[in-house]
């Protein structure tokens, strides 16, 4: 079984990787995408983006760079800049339903345009076989209604995509409610490109309802908000078994913390970083509500300490 792990900006960067990588082991995970990639004229690739997915800060992961663009020359010097730097598979994110994302015709807020979206795909697969290297794309079911996926699939099955990695939500679901499961069952039997499924799968049970309700195991399948919230969860799923969860997720929170401590400062920076894990990891901690309410609060490394290491095993 092939876990993805989906990117969440923020959190899932090349600290983050790393540490998850080394502890959960580099058999749990078979792809890391990273955050997004925004390029722009004369600046495919910022030093800051630049710094999260070169290879020296990635050794040992398979990491699939995400563009985000509406621009087909932009998506092409961009990945022009990925594949110098040794890369051969890029991701295009046509998922993100975030409101200035979608403003600017990015993420879910391209594929309302079909006509546009046609061209842009017909530009980057072109290049794409002249350089050797793979395009997966990243797709909600579409903006305003689900039922823009029928032509989307249309539209997809023209272009020689690696992978689909479909969420089956709309633009305007965000992350709410239950995915619309009876579309992806669509995609099953018609898309002509291999398929990832991506969403709500936060625990084993999840996974083998949704396989249940496929009528065949997801695989592979992409996992984002519901392995940052169990990091075990990839584990889980592929029934390795070892040391306790409680263990794993001790020695990734410390090996994130001391990190971020070497980089940033002062004490709120790095806090501001673990706050976003915690309201992740909270749901592993039944009864300790009010204890990570005033951890979530802590502003100085020995408070925080103090509160996070009477919570964490």
């Amino acid at each position: 079984m092939d876990i993805y792990f989906a990117p969440l900006e923020g959190i899932t960067g090349h600290i983050f990787r790393r540490a998850y990588n080394g502890i959960y082991g580099s058999d749990s995970i078979e792809k890391y995408f990273s955050p997004f990639l925004s390029p722009a004229e004369k600046c495919p690739i910022t030093p800051r983006e630049k710094k999260d997915i070169t290879p020296e800060n990635n050794e040992g992961i398979y990491l699939v760079p995400q563009i985000l663009t509406c621009k087909s020359d932009y998506f092409i010097d961009a990945t022009k800049e990925l594949k110098a730097m040794g890369y051969t598979e890029v991701n295009l994110n046509l998922g993100c339903p975030s409101g200035t994302v979608c403003a600017k015709g990015k993420g879910a807020g391209f594929l309302p345009e079909t006509l546009a979206l046609q061209k842009f795909l017909d530009d980057i697969y072109s290049y794409a076989e002249s350089d050797n290297m793979k395009i997966s794309v990243k797709t909600r079911l579409g903006y305003y209604n689900p039922d823009e996926f029928y032509d989307l699939i249309d539209i997809f099955n023209a272009f020689p995509i690696s992978e689909l990695i479909v969420h089956p939500r709309i633009r305007t679901d965000f992350y709410k409610g239950e995915p619309r499961r009876e579309y992806y069952a669509y995609a099953l039997e018609h898309s002509r490109n291999p398929l990832v499924y991506n969403g709500n799968i936060f625990t084993v049970k999840d996974y083998e309802d949704l396989s249940g309700a496929f009528g065949s195991s997801l695989d592979p399948v992409m996992l984002g908000r519901g392995l940052i919230s169990d990091p075990s969860l990839a584990d889980k799923l592929k029934g390795v078994t070892s040391e306790t969860d409680f263990v794993k997720l001790r020695k990734l929170h410390d090996t994130i913390y001391h990190e971020y401590q070497k980089f940033m400062s002062p004490d709120i920076n790095v806090l501001f970083k673990m706050r976003e894990l915690w309201t992740y990891w909270q749901v592993l901690f039944d009864g300790r509500e009010r204890d990570i309410k005033k951890l979530l609060k802590a502003k100085k490394y020995a408070e925080y300490e103090s509160i996070a290491y009477s919570i964490l095993p």
